[in-house]
């Protein structure tokens, strides 16, 4: 006997194995294209190209399943579209868009419907790459700097170090509030600096969430391809004014999702 419980774990299971097409990014290109058997998931299946007029959706065979957004399986989605980079500008697809059924003709109605978005926005892209940059604050040499610049905060810290530590007790937390305040104006103005620096060497600008106390900046910066090296001599500017007390995580070339990703809904009619 099958209880219903049973039945909804059979029907999961029969909708796991139905295939369907994956969807990575849109590129302009107007003939046949293969990329190799770079997939999501562990079969590794054939990435190409399905095109519409001049523009075409990069894809391959998958399970229709919800693929978890775990690092292996974001870093699969990530490496077909860094894979097609290498010859294309590229409008990135949400993680985990998947049609119900492996039937190409959805594709180009998509792509069809879509087309004049779709259009402009390569038009937009064409020729750019995002390049993000994280500035962290080395604790140790930016307290120093903080003391050596401030010179209220150092002048009572060594009146304190001369006095009794629980007489002190107290001066020594306001000190700890005024370093604090102290940091949080200097993370600002490295952050403004650095955004000032490079905002005119970007075509666009976008400045995420911190993570972490001693992070100053997060962002990631659209730039055309002829304005990279001109962008990478000013992060290297900076990093040689201030590397002694803050660390650069300088990434590039990455896929644009920072200032585009195109969001599909592959069952629409």
């Amino acid at each position: 006997m099958i209880t219903k419980k049973n039945e909804h774990r059979m029907e999961n299971k029969f909708e796991t194995n139905k295939e369907g097409i994956y969807l990575y990014c849109v590129i302009r290109h107007t003939d046949m294209i293969e990329f190799g058997p770079i997939g999501i998931g562990t079969r590794y299946d054939r990435v190409y190209g399905i095109n519409y007029k001049d523009i075409c959706v990069v894809v391959s065979q998958s399970e229709v399943m919800r693929y978890e957004a775990r690092r292996i399986n974001l870093t699969a989605h990530s490496l077909v579209i860094e894979e097609v980079m290498k010859q294309f500008s590229v409008l990135p697809i949400r993680f985990s868009t998947i049609s119900g059924s492996y039937n190409e003709s959805k594709v180009l109605s998509i792509l069809e419907k879509q087309y004049d978005k779709f259009s402009d926005l390569l038009e937009k892209m064409e020729g750019k790459k995002e390049l993000g940059l994280k500035v962290l604050a080395l604790e140790e040499p930016i307290y120093k700097y903080i003391l050596d610049k401030h010179h209220d905060i150092r002048a009572l810290k060594e009146k304190l170090a001369k006095l009794d530590p629980e007489k002190a007790h107290w001066q020594l937390m306001k000190i700890g509030e005024m370093v604090e305040k102290a940091l949080i104006k200097e993370n600002s103005n490295f952050s403004a600096n650095i955004i000032s620096m490079l905002t005119p060497l970007s075509d666009e600008v976008k400045v995420n969430d911190k993570y972490g106390e001693r992070m100053i900046l997060n962002a990631a910066f659209l730039v055309k391809n002829e304005n990279e090296t001109e962008f990478d001599k000013a992060i290297n500017e900076f990093d040689e004014e201030f590397g002694k007390l803050v660390s650069l995580k300088y990434v590039g070339t990455l896929p644009p999702y920072n200032f585009v990703t195109l969001v599909i809904n592959t069952e629409e009619d």
